[in-house]
């Protein structure tokens, strides 16, 4: 146990003023400033209880020891462990696990702090503890480190055990050193009282960065959670969407790892920090959160009659008055004793068959499911002129809207449906321009809100020409178009196999929807393969001609001029994101 009434630095350094002494001491106290300006300057949690520990290693010249973050369960958790003896190097940035227990700060069934455990009893405390030697140490459990010894045919000796607490004094972890040796003789010693007061004040700077690197982490935390939050609503929102919001973040992380690890060719140089992955991580995510405003009766609208029901059924209902109507034309013919009942009958007969085609035809234009030719559109129109009697009104069998959604040549959304859709990017771009975003993620609007701009600036919303968008924005298109071809959980839609929905891109290559340069590296690649080996049903993963899709070329098109582009561009984005176009 440390004495209430120890010397300080002061008292312990001015015993000797050698000139070898005092160099000395300069070289500590220098280590210790950079290693305070280190701890504050460094971001990554694993590096930063790496660098505490290994740190106070060198202080001390300790042969091992340990760090202990303490957890919300009240429990210290084993963060770290080293030991140069036995060569042990876990947790940390070794991305090896420490299969150990955690040590509990309380007794589990009185609820008395744990002083049975020099680590726990630092922690509660708040004091340090300096041990000679462990095997004859008083008042502490030690059994576990014998056994540890008895397993590993070592011998640990002194101890040395801090606690971490932030500047409120709340514990953070414990650092723990042992068995330090004689930088002469390399024998085993205790930990002198001058290298305790100095790991001492390491651990008071360790403490309270390492607090405010868990409170960012925390908040880190708390952001991405509540990212996925709003993309699992807006998955939840539609049963159609599907995990498109979840898939897409992780298709664009594939291709950003895949062009990362890229040696030769367009991409060899692109490469992305810890910073830069988070902030592409961030944008995947939002990509689509404007979707929240996005009437649910478009987005889900399976069928072209579809609003907040299919209205083919008003139709169905509409072609059996008609036949109701046919039925009693003909009875009130045979009444009269018609002179002709043998032609009455025929032409009952072909008109009911004539309704139930007419019926049958609508029917599967509503689906939408292929191209309606202009013949067709022109049938739905003469359906359309026939009448029915409701009482003593007259009115035509399809109204104009009925007429307008059944003529949608692709797909099931009318022109202005479509734009409803499409607002989605628009409200997109506002949604996060509106967010404060610090520095390291500036980017996030810009590669969120453009992965349905084109190459050639007729893509939308703004029309902004996509090769003057960053790589990242550029790559989320890529996988946005994809996975929306090979998802199987489409309403108005069956699933692409894998060579369909490739082929349908490489058209879009040629005709400046994508990237060129980044669709050749998402073939070349195999990062397609890998995704719908691991998302698509076995029978969709066919046999893709990446000969064909690379020997596809662009189609030439000219570009607006720089004035048009910088406007489009500054209606996009505020200006302090990327770089204008020039």
């Amino acid at each position: 146990m440390v004495p209430a009434d120890r010397p300080s630095l002061h008292d312990i350094y001015s015993v000797s003023n050698s000139p070898e002494d005092i160099a000395e001491r300069l070289e500590r106290l220098e280590l210790l400033h950079r290693i305070g300006i280190a701890l504050s300057a460094e971001q990554n949690k694993d590096r930063l209880i790496e660098m505490i520990l290994l740190e106070a290693k060198q202080l001390c010249n300790a042969d091992g020891g340990t760090l202990y973050l303490k957890s919300e369960k009240d429990e210290l958790r084993f963060a770290i462990l080293r030991n140069d003896s036995l060569g042990l190097a876990l947790g940390g940035t070794t991305g090896k696990p420490i299969d150990l227990p955690p040590i509990p700060m309380k007794d589990p069934l009185t609820g008395a702090p744990n002083h049975k455990n020099v680590a726990s009893y630092a922690g509660s405390v708040r004091t340090s503890v300096n041990i000679p030697d462990a095997y004859d140490a008083d008042g502490f459990d030690f059994s576990g480190t014998k056994a540890f010894d008895e397993r590993n045919g070592y011998r640990s000796q002194s101890f040395l055990t801090i606690p971490l607490t932030n500047n409120q004094g709340l514990l953070i972890g414990v650092l723990q050193l042992l068995n330090a040796k004689d930088r002469a003789t390399h024998a085993v010693v205790p930990f002198p009282l001058d290298d305790q007061m100095i790991v001492e004040s390491l651990a008071s700077q360790a403490g309270i960065a390492l607090d405010n690197q868990l409170l960012l982490d925390g908040q880190k935390a708390l952001l991405e959670s509540f990212i996925k939050m709003i993309a699992a609503a807006i998955d939840a929102k539609s049963p159609y969407t599907g995990d498109h919001c979840e898939r897409v973040p992780v298709l664009t992380e594939m291709i950003a790892e895949s062009l990362c690890e890229a040696r030769t060719g367009t991409f060899a140089d692109f490469k992305l920090s810890e910073d830069d992955w988070y902030e592409l991580r961030i944008a995947a995510w939002l990509h689509d959160c404007g979707k929240v405003v996005t009437p649910v009766h478009v987005m889900d609208k399976a069928t072209k009659l579809e609003t907040i029901f299919d209205r083919i059924e008003i139709i169905r209902a509409r072609f059996e008055v008609l036949k109701r109507d046919a039925k009693i034309r003909y009875l009130e013919r045979l009444a009269e004793g018609d002179p002709e009942p043998f032609l009455a009958t025929n032409s009952y007969e072909a008109e009911l068959q004539a309704l139930t085609e007419d019926l049958a035809f609508l029917e599967l234009a509503n689906k939408g499911g292929e191209f309606l030719s202009p013949e067709k559109q022109a049938r739905i129109q003469a359906i359309a002129q026939r009448t029915l009697s409701i009482g003593e009104r007259s009115l035509p069998l399809l109204s104009k809207d009925e007429v307008d959604n059944l003529q949608v040549s692709r797909g099931t959304l009318t022109p202005e449906e479509r734009l409803i859709i499409n607002g989605h990017m628009v409200q997109t771009i506002k949604m996060l321009n509106a967010l404060p975003f610090p520095r390291n993620l500036t980017r996030v609007p810009e590669y969120a809100g453009g992965h349905h701009e084109k190459m050639d600036g007729t893509g939308y919303p703004k029309g902004i020409f996509a090769g003057e968008m960053s790589i990242p924005a550029r790559m989320l298109a890529i996988a946005d178009v994809f996975e929306a071809l090979t998802a199987a959980d489409r309403p108005y839609k069956p699933a692409k196999t894998l060579s369909e929905a490739m082929r349908i891109m490489g058209f879009m290559k040629q005709d400046n929807h994508l990237d060129p340069e980044l669709f050749d590296h998402f073939v070349t690649s195999g990062v397609y393969r890998a995704y719908a080996e691991r998302y698509l049903a076995p029978h969709l993963i066919d046999f893709v001609d990446e000969a064909a899709l690379l020997a596809l070329k662009p189609k030439p098109y000219s570009l607006p001029e720089v004035r048009v582009r910088r406007e489009r561009w500054d209606s996009f984005l505020p200006p302090y994101n990327t770089p204008r176009p020039n």
